[in-house]
């Protein structure tokens, strides 16, 4: 069975050097992103995330079918990294997903990880550490991707918070 490691961390926190550092080194190794390059400032930032990758990662970008790209491609590859979950949401949102359908589609990222055999590094935002969005969708936003951290965290064998480049583990 795969090993599922999940990283958390704010905006800018580290946390996806932190999921490269535990990712490791074997090979092959995929890196899953889910962000798009749909504006300028996306592009440059997804641009300097690359930059940051050895060459020997293979790239997919995989803005909303996680589960199915795991099912598909992911038995190829020793060490996954897939960043970033609350992107996917965001994406899933953008689409019409429902909240209601979140579990389901958790569940089935986390049993297609564990199929895989990999060491899979799942990075995702924590938002619930700041002040409370004056906007109720942003509000509803936040708590909806704090919850599938939670379901993340519990279905993980490893966890870990950033907090300024500085990871603590938590399970």
């Amino acid at each position: 069975m795969g090993r599922i490691i999940f990283v958390l961390g704010g905006a800018a926190s580290g946390k996806s050097d932190i999921a490269l550092q535990l990712a490791g080194p074997k090979q092959p190794r995929a890196f899953v992103a889910t962000g798009q390059g749909l504006d300028v400032e996306m592009a440059a930032r997804i641009a300097r995330h690359q930059a940051t990758r050895a060459a020997d990662w293979d790239t997919a970008e995989v803005p909303l079918e996680v589960a199915k790209w795991f099912s598909t491609s992911g038995s190829q590859y020793r060490t996954i990294v897939v960043d970033c979950v609350t992107l996917w949401l965001s994406n899933l949102q953008g689409v019409g997903v429902t909240e209601s359908d979140l579990p389901m589609r958790v569940a089935a990222l986390l049993e297609a990880m564990r199929e895989t055999k990999a060491r899979v590094v799942i990075v995702s935002n924590e938002l619930g550490l700041g002040l409370v969005p004056a906007e109720p969708s942003v509000r509803a936003f936040r708590d909806v991707a704090g919850r599938v951290n939670q379901w993340l965290a519990a279905g993980a064998d490893e966890a870990h918070l950033v907090v300024s480049g500085i990871p603590l583990r938590l399970k």
